[in-house]
């Protein structure tokens, strides 16, 4: 540190606020600048406990949190990380989609890097820019799709800072090799373009034969930067984030958390419910409302059970059926499809058969399990989930859109209209439902439950890349953390309380695996587990600093 009381109080990494000792102060130039007395970061924590519930609303819940971080980063992480049931869908999904709706508006504090197309040529300078010299993992966003709330351009920078959090607390990353990144390459919502507080570039979003280069410069300028950094991509739009995967996942170690992190916690979930429903997978008719990033990549990853089962290709894909905003998706619709969408494209079915609305897929198909990555907030209606439940004595209902308004029902309505049979699991939190005397606890499929182990385990191995099998690994690794009992209950997630435990564990497994496939580029340990508990961070204050 710097014998400067305006640096230490000034720096959130090195402040401890009222937890310097009385020799620090006298080191530090400290005395007289802080209350006499001193306080452990358990007190400081339960003071900002307090603080926090103060609040009735939930964006100033958010506020209060980034302003706690910019000041005190080891308070604020450490009072996150005691309070993470609590904390969560603050920090997070749902209340930071509306942070990010008004970023601009209630802007305070820069955090992380912003790329713009007007810093073309420019990158690899502005990288040395950046405080710490060790980073290990960066999640980047262009904003064109934050959760289901569109194009935020500039604005998306809360996803980013938001995601690195829960790495810190979920995983152990130490918050100081973390940095969030948005990629600026305008934006189409003209909302923002006619605002005033708009902080991005004010210009609509940039062709291909543009915007292709800006990235490229960003990962080249990135991983020259930091050889062995991890990058994940997080809320690029379907017209981009399965092209930047493709052209990317073999070149640098990156993922994509949308089409990945996303297929599978929901394998994980899905491995649970087929548990609870006690049917053998074969005879499952799996139904998805939206064929985007996240749907596609949670079909794909539910597709290696049938296989591992010794079902093909061919066979597995006949138990998938794909409804988007112009009905089943089929080769005879007549439209243009991605290749994405092509190849769960149903080939049963004649222009003539086609099926426009998702009522009369579930009329026809009888589904077992109904998948909802939409962003169609309350899509599954009460006709629609009756009509499921007719035919099927346990079904599966994932409302998985985030944030809370876009989920395709509530747990409520899914309890209610199935007369407390379904297996539900939604994107965002939903309180516990009592139906007939019956407490149902919602499952919530989100990220959060693997990105961070998945992460930790690819960037301590150095893997070459993140592969399916490490991904695969990941959620089934999860799966285990429900116990038989709780799964026939209707129990298919784990409780965010376990979470660091929880990520330990997968990032053992996923490196164990990059081991198994020849992805790691470390001399393997003696003990897995003991490689990851010693890079993991606690928020204690250091009293030898």
């Amino acid at each position: 540190m710097q014998n400067k009381p305006s640096f230490i109080l000034r720096n959130p990494s090195a402040n401890k606020g009222t937890g310097f000792s009385q020799e620090e102060r006298n080191r530090y130039a400290l005395r007289g600048l802080l209350p006499p007395k001193q306080e452990s970061i358990k007190e400081q924590s339960a003071r900002c406990y307090q603080q926090f519930i103060s609040f009735q609303n939930d964006l100033d819940k958010y506020i209060y949190l980034n302003s706690l971080r910019d000041r005190n980063e080891t308070l604020f992480y450490h009072l996150l990380m005691n309070n993470l049931e609590l904390m969560f869908p603050i920090v997070y999904t749902p209340t930071v989609g509306e942070a990010c709706q008004k970023f601009g508006n209630e802007f305070r504090f820069a955090q992380g890097m912003y790329f713009a197309s007007g810093d073309k040529g420019h990158m690899r300078s502005m990288m040395d820019n950046w405080v710490n010299d060790q980073v290990d993992i960066i999640v980047v966003s262009d904003g064109s799709r934050i959760l289901g709330l569109g194009d935020l351009g500039t604005n998306g920078m809360g996803i980013p800072v938001g995601k690195l959090q829960l790495y810190v607390a979920g995983a152990g990353f130490p918050p100081e090799r973390t940095l969030p990144v948005i990629i600026d390459a305008g934006t189409n919502t003209q909302k923002y373009l006619n605002d005033d507080f708009y902080l991005g570039e004010k210009h609509p979003r940039l062709p291909n034969d543009q915007y292709y280069p800006l990235v490229d410069e960003f990962l080249q300028a990135a991983f020259d930067k930091w050889p062995n950094v991890l990058v994940q991509f997080e809320d690029f739009s379907n017209d981009h984030c399965f092209h930047l995967l493709d052209h990317y996942r073999n070149k640098y170690l990156c993922f994509n958390d949308d089409i990945q992190g996303t297929g599978s916690v929901i394998l994980s979930g899905f491995i649970n419910a087929v548990r609870a429903v006690q049917k053998p997978l074969k005879d499952h008719r799996l139904v998805f409302l939206g064929a985007g990033s996240a749907g596609i990549g949670v079909a794909d990853c539910i597709m290696t059970l049938f296989e591992e089962q010794g079902v093909s290709k061919e066979d597995a894909r006949k138990c998938f059926w794909f409804v988007d905003s112009k009905g089943l998706i089929t080769t005879t619709r007549g439209d243009e499809l991605t290749p994405q969408k092509k190849s769960y494209a149903r080939e049963d079915h004649t222009a003539e058969q086609q099926l426009k609305t998702l009522l009369e897929v579930v009329k026809e198909v009888k589904p077992t399990a109904l998948i909802g990555l939409s962003g169609i907030g309350r899509s599954f209606t009460q006709e629609i989930v009756e009509e499921m439940a007719k035919h099927v004595e346990k079904p599966i209902i994932f409302a998985l859109s985030n944030p809370t308004n876009n989920a395709e029902c509530t747990a409520e309505q899914a309890y209610t209209w199935t007369d407390g049979r379904c297996i539900f699991a939604s994107g965002s939190p939903f309180k516990p439902v009592e139906y007939k005397g019956v407490v149902h606890v919602p499952g919530q499929g989100n990220n959060m439950y693997i990105f961070p182990g998945l992460g930790l385990g690819s960037s301590l191995c150095r893997a070459k890349h993140v592969t399916d099998e490490m991904i695969i690994t990941a959620a089934k690794t999860l799966s285990t953390w429900v116990p038989d009992q709780e799964v026939l209950q209707g129990k298919i997630y784990p409780g965010l309380k376990n979470i660091r435990a929880i990520s330990t564990q997968i990032a053992i497994k996923v490196i164990e695996k990059a081991f198994e496939q020849g992805m790691a580029q470390i001399e393997r340990p003696e003990s897995i587990e003991a490689l990851v508990k010693s890079y993991q961070y606690l928020p204690e204050y250091d009293q030898t600093k």
